[in-house]
């Protein structure tokens, strides 16, 4: 059986998610206290997955219609 992975990403570094939404470090983490932003931890390392900035993306849409 081979096993095939996906070139696609699914999960951006903090630094990659702030510069994709136009946000600081310090908004996203506030963010994420609040419960607006959702967040993987992989070691020391944190992550937000690809559906989650599109979500808080929509939802930002949403917030300002």
């Amino acid at each position: 059986m081979k096993c095939r992975f996906s070139s696609e990403k699914v999960a951006e570094s903090v630094e990659e998610f702030c510069a994709s939404v136009g946000i600081k470090r310090t908004s996203f983490y506030k963010n994420v206290a609040e419960g607006r932003i959702k967040v993987l931890k992989a070691g020391r390392r944190t992550l937000v997955p690809i559906t989650e900035r599109d979500a808080f993306l929509r939802r930002l849409a949403g917030e300002n219609a």
